[in-house]
């Protein structure tokens, strides 16, 4: 599931006006910036120098290097001297891949007496800043614009920030998700046009038949739903003597995994609505799954499958944890006030906060042939969001409420599933209403790792609508944000 081979390229500015000496030092300099960039510790991918635009020419060769490599996943732009906007004009029109606009310089600190005429035409960034930036505007091109000195730690995250989020969309262009069945019946929020995703997002969305995942699990030979059992209890606590069921679920997921793999898919989804030949509703296998990478949804949410994908290739290596989540029900309790979610079955084990436990239990829904085995675990206090993936009819609307994570207030014996508790920001009085005004699903992609600046750059980058919810944010002023965003995104 790891993408290790995705590079992101390094474009600095500058003309042949200053001749070949000048030339030679901004090539070198940009260089060094590239090296200490990539070994900094706040970039998720190496940064890699491509050359010095000196000419419409270079600008178009480098554009379109980057357009068709598969390996680049985004440009950076910097101007070491002025570099004039019209030889940028032709490149920028062809770039089709994310582009940031670093506004830096080489030099910390103006040189008091080494401040002289060679020193202000090779030290330019300022003047050249203005005229890339002009060109951006006036081309409408979608940028990120960071500012700070290249050896300063907040401008290298904001740019780490916006190399996890390009590394969404080199995800989400290349995308497929597995369904096995259809919606959950009558289910309006997880609806959606897959033809208008797929232009706008990338993500192929197909159907495959639950007997054909049926027959795979015929397929599936004893010896490695044995290995992958050990697996699970070298990972997991057993608490549960139902040792066939576990084996039930690892069985599923082999031949979940093998159809996923050989059909090119990193997400699915399912339904306990359409277990046509399955002895039990994937749980321990879809939340093994998670674990490893692959995104999911439940009742045939293809949309949060997809988007829980994409959050794990943008957040991969943070450590904190992604997964598929539904807003189940409220404690209302004044101050203790908080949300419980959870799932039927399915909640990744990387929201854990110790090691989960493997049980069997009555589902009492869908066509189960015995109890589900499922991973139960309290999810781990701390900052976090929520993320939905709605379609408004016509274009896509990517909701985000900010909230904080707090250890489950009660112990809830008898609830047989995984579950996490949260306070919504700005409070839960207030963050409820602006989430159902806005028309976010009951699903989301959970997450301690993806905050709402790094989903916003991907909406941006995925030229679909952003709303936040958070500290800070007004009903009245959401309100107003959502009828001025239906009428704007309507004209363009």
């Amino acid at each position: 599931m790891n993408r290790e081979n995705r590079e992101f390229w390094l474009l600095v500015g500058s003309q042949e006006l200053y001749g070949a000496a000048v030339l030679e030092t901004v090539a070198r300099r940009a260089q060094e910036m590239a090296a200490y960039i990539s070994a900094s510790g706040c970039v998720p991918r190496r940064l890699v120098f491509k050359g010095v635009v000196r000419s419409d020419a270079d600008a178009v060769r480098f554009c379109r290097e980057a357009s068709f490599d598969e390996r680049c996943c985004g440009v950076v732009a910097w101007c070491h001297t002025f570099s004039p906007g019209k030889m940028w004009i032709n490149g920028l029109s062809l770039l089709q891949k994310p582009y940031c606009h670093f506004a830096t310089q080489y030099h910390r600190e103006i040189p008091n007496d080494g401040i002289d005429m060679d020193f202000m035409n090779l030290n330019q960034a300022a003047h050249g800043d203005r005229e890339l930036g002009y060109t951006e505007a006036r081309l409408r091109l979608a940028r990120k614009v960071i500012f700070g000195h290249w050896q300063d730690a907040e401008p290298l995250r904001a740019l780490g920030r916006w190399m996890r989020a390009a590394l969404g969309w080199a995800e989400s262009r290349t995308l497929r998700v597995m369904r096995f069945g259809d919606n959950m019946r009558e289910v309006a929020v997880t609806e959606g046009d897959k033809v208008e995703t797929q232009r706008k997002l990338g993500w192929q969305v197909n159907t495959w038949a639950v007997g054909d995942l049926a027959e795979e699990l015929r397929a599936v030979s004893d010896a490695e739903t044995a290995a992958l059992t050990e697996e699970y209890l070298d990972a997991y606590t057993l608490a549960t003597e139902d040792r066939e069921s576990v084996a039930c679920q690892a069985r599923e997921e082999l031949a979940i995994r093998r159809m996923l793999d050989r059909e090119g898919c990193t997400a699915f989804s399912d339904t306990f609505q359409d277990l046509h030949g399955l002895p039990q509703l994937p749980g321990l296998a879809a939340q093994h799954l998670m674990a490893l990478g692959y995104g999911f949804g439940g009742e045939g949410d293809w949309k949060t499958a997809a988007l829980l994908r994409v959050v794990g290739a943008m957040c991969e290596g943070m450590g904190g944890g992604s997964g598929f989540m539904e807003d189940y029900t409220y404690h209302l309790a004044g101050e203790r006030s908080c949300v419980l979610g959870s799932h039927m079955l399915e909640v990744s084990p990387a929201l854990a906060a110790g090691r989960p436990e493997i049980r069997t239990h009555p589902l009492g829904i869908g066509r189960n042939s015995s109890d589900p085995a499922r991973l139960v675990f309290e999810g781990k206090p701390g900052p976090c969001t929520l993320t939905s993936l709605v379609d408004m009819g016509g274009r896509l609307r990517l909701i985000v409420q900010e909230a904080e994570a707090i250890r489950p207030i009660l112990p809830m014996p008898n609830l047989p599933v995984a579950r996490v508790m949260w306070r919504p920001l700005p409070d839960l009085a207030g963050g409820v209403p602006m989430w159902i005004m806005a028309g976010g699903s009951h699903h989301t992609v959970f997450s301690y790792d993806a905050d709402a600046a790094l989903l916003e750059s991907w909406a941006d980058m995925m030229d679909i609508e952003f709303v936040r919810i958070g500290r800070g944010t007004e009903p009245a002023a959401l309100k107003k944000e959502l009828m001025l965003g239906d009428l704007l995104w309507k004209l363009r």
